[in-house]
């Protein structure tokens, strides 16, 4: 056969398209690949610990982003296989080794009061439940992290954040949980001592006061137990969430343990502990 010399300048110029078309697919694929840095990584039907797990891929699997909804990426790894993985345990930075159903939650903290609403008055008639519910919620997301948790928090200083806005946030987010921590207050001091558990929604938060709830029976304060409570951050909330009460703020004995770093370590073991046992029975 003949080619003319027009065609093999058409020839040559398909050549060159089709060599600069594959190496910018092959850059975009690179550019779109992550890498499983941790063990036992779930690809799920969808977006969200609802969905059923389809497969599990092994640490160091290169895996091609195809979308992203909810904080979770569709992917497809080297085998073919697609699914749905939660994006923060892909490259994952920190020292995870093994993703569990907790690594997989999206967990919304809120550290109750804040900037201009102080909450409760301490014994001490200071302005104290802000000061400590937020120690308190940052404890508990030092742990969650460490296991690989994507924890997000209504507020991380002392900051005024509307009533509304926090539930707002845990709905947005599409999140797995949602927590609220304060200090109880009674109307004279030294009357009332204790924790206790608020649920409002029971279809969707019952089992979660349930699984935290249990693990606060060996703390210095007395359990006061499960019980309804009509508070907006949970009322308006679609998402299992609680309103933990840890302690009575204006009483001495109750107050000695809010302050104390021991105290507040033990409640984040605890919550974290809980929610560990949640997310194994409920997905």
């Amino acid at each position: 056969m003949h080619f003319k010399p027009k065609n093999w300048i058409g020839l040559i110029v398909s050549l060159i398209i089709l060599i600069i078309a594959g190496g910018v697919l092959w850059a975009f694929i690179q550019h779109n690949a992550v890498t499983a840095t941790v063990n036992n990584l779930r690809l799920r039907e969808g977006p969200g610990l609802t969905y059923d797990v389809t497969t599990r891929v092994k640490k160091n699997s290169r895996l091609t982003i195809l979308g992203e909804k909810n904080n979770w990426y569709h992917v497809r790894d080297s085998h073919n296989r697609f699914g749905w993985v939660a994006s923060w345990l892909v490259d994952h930075p920190g020292k995870l080794k093994t993703a569990t159903t907790l690594s997989e939650a999206t967990i919304v903290l809120d550290p109750g009061h804040g900037g201009s609403d102080s909450g409760a008055l301490s014994i001490n008639q200071k302005h104290d439940e802000k000061t400590y519910t937020l120690q308190l919620a940052k404890r508990v997301a030092a742990k969650l992290r460490a296991k690989g948790t994507h924890v997000i928090m209504t507020r991380d200083s002392d900051k005024s954040v509307s009533l509304a806005d926090r539930p707002a946030l845990a709905n947005d987010n599409q999140a797995s949980a949602f927590i609220s921590f304060h200090f109880d207050s009674s109307p004279t001091n030294n009357l009332a001592s204790g924790t206790t558990t608020y649920y409002y929604h029971r279809s969707t938060s019952y089992a979660l006061a349930q699984d935290i709830n249990q693990e606060m029976s060996d703390l210095p304060l007395t359990n006061r137990g499960i019980r309804f409570g009509n508070f907006e951050v949970i009322r308006d909330n679609s998402r299992p969430s609680l309103l933990l009460e840890m302690g009575y703020i204006n009483t001495k004995k109750d107050f000695r343990e809010i302050e104390s770093a021991k105290y507040q370590r033990a409640v984040a073991t605890r919550v974290v502990a809980g929610l560990t046992q949640y997310f194994k029975t409920q997905h």
